[in-house]
């Protein structure tokens, strides 16, 4: 007899937006698991400038998705789908709830969508791709990808970032994508919207800003001295990691404290802004907009209404 099918409850959106707060608050109160989809936060040793539910959270509410990797190694979303199927499994058959919360768009899909098999990491794909882009820049890839599977092309958030163009070559070499359809388009038809948080974008640069200061006051910087002894040789992904890169630079010289923090808070919101772009063009998501005076227990609320009104999402095999 075989098991039954995987479902979960989504919680989507822009970075710094507050949904692992309000995540937290529905897992406390209501008795749900939380299942990251954030890839930034598998990695080990990254925990400041991810904002990593620290201890005190971690022992109230089960979290999975987390901590799956060291930084010096490759991770892929089809390494995160494995990782995150077995954790919902695993909730599954203790009857419990799961609530996946996260901003990284591929994370998403991989679990609503589906990945093909053989759409993990091609280290002959990558190293030719990576030849190119050193030699050439990102329009080639830009090129075969469009040449190769224009849907894959059109969902990127950012298509000057050579990392993606590089992993969607991967994906389309491995055929995990329709040729024929965006994510959305295919989705279209679901009965089930995933819900998301916005706010509007004074509210968010204010919450990045301070999201920043209080990062740097928690030890942001020691964080990354200690990451950069202990792995020597970090991914690219991780070395290149918002709040890391340019405390790398501080460390190392090349910016201030000040400069330092004003790139990270740029970059965070650029992020952001791509991330709102990648869901409204890519998947079906109903928007509980935060207000002003609007509490954490206020959004929660919206959420799990959302939740009760159309259940969870069946997670794809």
């Amino acid at each position: 007899m075989s098991a039954p099918a995987l479902e979960a409850y989504f919680l989507v959106g822009p970075t710094a937006v507050g949904k692992s707060s309000v995540a937290q608050w529905i897992a406390e109160h209501h008795d749900y698991d939380i299942l990251s989809a954030d890839s930034m936060v598998v990695y080990r040793g990254m925990g400041i400038g991810t904002a990593k539910p620290g201890v005190a959270e971690r022992a109230r509410v089960r979290f999975s998705g987390l901590d799956l990797t060291p930084p010096d190694k490759a991770f892929s979303a089809w390494d995160y789908r494995q990782q995150a199927l077995e954790a919902l499994a695993a909730s599954a058959a203790q009857g419990r709830r799961t609530l996946i919360v996260g901003g990284s768009g591929l994370y998403i899909k991989s679990l609503t969508d589906g990945l093909a098999p053989g759409a993990g990491a091609s280290p002959e794909i990558r190293q030719h791709w990576t030849g190119i882009v050193k030699a050439e820049g990102v329009e080639p890839l830009q090129k075969a990808l469009r040449d190769q599977n224009p849907a894959l092309y059109e969902s990127l958030a950012d298509k000057q970032n050579p990392r993606r163009l590089i992993r969607a070559l991967e994906q389309a070499a491995s055929g995990c994508a329709p040729r024929s359809a965006t994510w959305k388009e295919a989705r279209s038809a679901a009965s089930v919207p995933l819900v998301g948080l916005t706010m509007p974008a004074a509210e968010l640069r204010v919450r990045v800003e301070s999201r920043v200061a209080a990062m740097y006051r928690a030890g942001l910087v020691d964080e990354v001295r200690r990451l950069l002894n202990d792995y020597p040789n970090l991914s690219e992904t991780a070395r290149q990691a918002i709040g890391y890169a340019e405390a790398m630079d501080l460390i190392h010289g090349r910016c201030s404290r000040d400069e330092a923090m004003a790139r990270t808070v740029t970059r965070t919101l650029q992020l952001a802004k791509r991330q709102k772009t990648w869901f409204r063009g890519q998947a079906r998501v109903e928007w509980v907009e935060i207000g002003p005076g609007m509490e954490i227990a206020d959004v929660a609320k919206r959420v799990l209404e959302h939740g009760r009104h159309y259940g969870p999402t069946k997670i794809a095999e």
